[in-house]
């Protein structure tokens, strides 16, 4: 399998070579170049953000690592200042004890006594001679050991500012992917609007029937009005109507009216 997949890499690579010349390479350059923008075009803001948000956790590890080295370099530099302190004050006194010797050599005696001893001027002046040595070399230690504090002490400086520099980093990092975070949440909102589409159709169906529903509830309140002026009132306004008799009655009456006017005209003839 692999024998086949370097064949034909090689196989393309000469195929490519034939094709585009000295240009191949310049060509192949440029699809990988296009093919990685296509596909990071596609990855969606949201993995990126974590991606990113991935990326600055990342850096705690390294940045416990730099205060581990600081706290090592402060306890370094701690005992270092007290090793020189505790030197120096060796040096002073054995500087005294060196001035007083030669100030008793210089008195022209010929035995000196320290501590109730009694020394010849030849054992003084190599003790001193001695004394003196070893002064020079712990002078030349100290001046050392102060070098050495502040080398430290600025490595120890310049390592603290970039600690410092890191942390401030990663602060504005996040502050920055929150601010991000929110653009993003902005814009999901804004696009969600944008495609929000109204069936205005519908609308207006669903307008046409309240209007629909407020005419038939008008019709139903006239009939009620127009029912109430007939019914459940008292006729006052229909006039009264005789009451029907017998048609025979009737008859002789009318009959019986017009018999005596017609006698009374005959009477008035004669």
């Amino acid at each position: 399998m692999i024998k086949k997949a370097i064949l034909g890499t090689l196989t393309a690579a000469v195929i490519g070579g034939l094709v585009f010349g000295r240009d191949a390479a310049s060509y192949v350059t440029t699809g990988v170049n296009s093919v990685r923008d296509t596909v990071r075009s596609e990855v969606p803001i949201e993995f990126e953000l974590q991606r990113a948000r991935e990326m600055i956790d990342g850096l705690v590890p390294e940045i416990r690592k730099s205060m581990h080295v600081i706290a090592e370099e402060e306890v370094e530099i701690d005992r270092l200042r007290d090793s020189i302190a505790r030197k120096e004050k060796d040096l002073k006194g054995q500087e005294e004890a060196i001035l007083t010797l030669t100030s008793d050599l210089k008195g022209g005696k010929t035995r000196l006594v320290y501590s109730g001893r009694s020394y010849s001027t030849g054992e003084v002046q190599r003790d001193l001679s001695e004394r003196f040595d070893r002064f020079k070399v712990a002078e030349d230690t100290l001046a050392r050991e102060r070098q050495i504090l502040d080398a430290k002490s600025r490595a120890h400086d310049s390592h603290r500012e970039k600690l410092e520099r890191m942390l401030s980093a990663k602060k504005d990092l996040q502050v920055e992917i929150e601010r991000l975070e929110a653009r993003l949440r902005s814009v999901e909102a804004a696009e969600t609007i944008s495609e929000l589409q109204i069936d205005d159709s519908y609308l207006t169906r669903c307008k046409s029937l309240v209007s629909e529903l407020n005419k038939q509830l008008d019709v139903r309140e006239k009939m009620l009005d127009a029912d109430g002026k007939f019914t459940g009132l008292i006729p006052v306004e229909t006039e009264e109507q005789d009451v029907p008799v017998d048609i025979a009655e009737q008859v002789e009456r009318y009959f019986g009216e017009n018999g005596a006017d017609e006698t009374q005209i005959v009477r008035n003839i004669d």
